[in-house]
């Protein structure tokens, strides 16, 4: 009997090709052609599996499913999600746990340095015509030896001390449950408060999921605790920044700078005040896109629905509800 998965976000030919090279025997592979609930609720009608990387699964997606199976996020963060009506529907959820931390981590380092030292902005005056030079919206700085503070310490965050050690930083974390004296000498960490890690750094990176405690955890008030020479990363999700707030902070010169590369609202719509502004780096959504993490992604995900298709657990690790 051939099962059928379906992607629920727009793709090439191409890439769905990619897909289908990797596919295990006895499935067949669909995907979307169009934006938004209506198409998707079309596509996954006759699904037995379904995945989804960054559009949003409602329930009223969820409940045209007429024999949907599992869900599988195409990488970590479930907050898009209904994992609530999955569950209600009888719908297991799953994700590829630590997938992406490696190519997210070294994607941080990128926008850091970018934001540090204007190369986006140098990069996008020179390719129209301008070669500004000496000639920037504001300081430049170092990244070696700055205090970076990392909110939120999974395996994203702890790969991106990893990757700072190199630089001479001090790093410190926020987290809920913090790590033993022995973790935390291995990388070369501190754990300290939000309101500690917010006053003490010259870069706020942010790994956090996007939950109930974290939605618009970035605001005004921690802007104002920020140092002024200090650049906010985000690579975590754009609910938990303000964004309103940080148009404001950047504009004022609250702090110095930051980078993003996640937003309330995906795409980012043409006319958001976030693109008017030379101190703030933005990109589409890249940092778990990298081609030689995507082969073991995809088969990890394909393993999970495969563990399903022969009536077993899916590992714990991936398992969400």
């Amino acid at each position: 009997m051939t099962e059928t998965i379906v992607v629920l976000d727009l793709m090439t030919p191409e890439r769905a090709d990619k897909l289908r090279a990797l596919l295990p025997p006895g499935f067949i592979l669909t995907h979307g052609t169009a934006r938004g609930d209506e198409h998707m609720k079309q596509i996954i009608a006759k699904a037995d599996y379904a995945i989804a990387g960054q559009v949003g699964v409602s329930r009223e997606v969820l409940q045209a499913a007429s024999k949907l199976k599992l869900l599988h996020k195409w990488g970590v963060g479930v907050d898009n999600l209904d994992v609530d009506a999955a569950r209600e529907f009888g719908i297991k959820v799953a994700r590829t746990t630590g997938s992406n931390a490696v190519p997210v981590a070294e994607f941080t380092l990128g926008l850091m340095l970018s934001a540090l030292r204007y190369i986006s902005f140098g990069h996008a005056e020179l390719k129209k015509g301008d070669w500004r030079g000496g000639r920037l919206p504001g300081e430049t700085f170092q990244l070696s030896g700055k205090t970076v503070g990392i909110v939120g310490f999974g395996a994203i965050g702890k790969n991106v001390a990893k990757l700072l050690q190199g630089f001479g930083c001090k790093i410190l974390y926020s987290k809920r449950q913090p790590l033993d004296a022995t973790e935390e000498a291995a990388l070369g960490v501190k754990h300290a408060s939000l309101q500690e890690l917010l006053a003490q750094s010259d870069i706020v990176s942010l790994h956090c999921p996007l939950t109930v405690e974290t939605a618009d955890m970035i605001d005004k008030a921690a802007f104002a605790a920020m140092k002024k020479t200090a650049v906010l990363i985000n690579v975590a999700r754009g609910g938990v920044v303000v964004e309103s707030d940080l148009v404001e902070a950047l504009r004022a010169g609250e702090i110095a700078g930051a980078a993003m590369d996640v937003f309330s609202v995906e795409p980012l719509p043409a006319d958001s005040e976030l693109l008017t502004l030379d101190n703030l780096v933005v990109t589409p959504h890249l940092a778990a896109i990298a081609a030689d993490n995507f082969a073991p992604t995809v088969k990890r995900m394909f393993d999970n629905i495969a563990f399903v298709s022969r009536g077993e657990p899916v590992p714990a690790l991936d398992l969400v509800a």
